[in-house]
């Protein structure tokens, strides 16, 4: 991820500072706990592509 895009982008939701999980692949809310992510080195900006922070984790 470029630190550059980094610098810039926002949650598109609250526009508060995103952070960047390398492992995950996904740019974190901390405000509103959400994950947006990030395929093919493009992040996905859209609330409803991102993950909930709060939601029990899927069942295998």
């Amino acid at each position: 991820m470029d630190a550059r895009l980094l610098d810039i982008l926002v949650c598109p939701i609250c526009k508060s500072p995103l952070e960047y999980n390398k492992a995950a692949q996904e740019l974190i809310c901390n405000a509103d706990k959400l994950a947006y992510p990030i395929r093919d080195g493009i992040p996905i900006m859209w609330a409803d592509q991102a993950r909930d922070l709060n939601a029990p984790p899927a069942a295998k």
